[in-house]
């Protein structure tokens, strides 16, 4: 299933090209497909294409909102500070501004991801689903950039980059040009 899964995201910009002409009909479809256990699908690539534009459009609505709001007063889950603090007691030494793929996809990662994100089964909704993360905090999701995770290890590692000030360059980068075409706009 993670082979399946990893796929998808080589599908990003196709998907993401995709989704404008999506309407809130096929949204519903889409969901409805996706029900199912992913056992139950192999590898169908109109599955496949659901699940990458589900995964940007998630990705596309995380960052529009770090790039809107300060990232240390973002509340990603009800259970912010449980995800945080059993991150950083497992995972206390990883370097989160810039990953290192190996980190989370190696075979000694997964086993040590294993029971950290089991430990949320029941208690966060999807935990397991498949969702983009950016490999580098400072910059937007490119296919370069991204890499296809849990969605608790999305949690945790975005949770940390908030509280931790990673993300803060995002959010003042895109504050910065806000200010820039406000000045332009009056002094036009």
């Amino acid at each position: 299933m993670e082979g399946q899964r990893s796929q998808v995201t080589g599908s990003m910009a196709a998907a993401g090209a995709r989704l404008g002409t999506r309407g809130a009909g096929e949204a519903v479809a889409a969901a409805h497909a996706l029900s199912p256990p992913a056992e139950a699908y192999g590898n169908d690539p109109n599955i496949e294409m659901i699940w990458a534009m589900k995964a940007y459009q998630h990705a596309e609505v995380y960052f529009n909102l770090i790039s809107s709001v300060d990232p240390k007063f973002l509340k990603l889950t009800k259970v912010d500070d449980q995800i945080y603090a059993g991150f950083r007691k497992s995972f206390g030494d990883l370097k989160i501004d810039v990953l290192d793929p190996e980190e989370l996809k190696s075979e000694a990662a997964k086993a040590k991801w294993r029971p950290f994100c089991m430990q949320f089964d029941g208690v966060v909704e999807d935990f397991n689903y498949g969702t983009l993360l950016r490999l580098d905090c400072t910059k937007d999701y490119t296919e370069e950039n991204t890499i296809f995770v849990t969605r608790i290890q999305f949690f945790a590692i975005e949770t940390a980059r908030n509280r931790e000030g990673y993300n803060n360059v995002v959010y003042s980068h895109a504050t910065e040009i806000k200010s820039v075409a406000v000045e332009r706009g009056l002094s036009a």
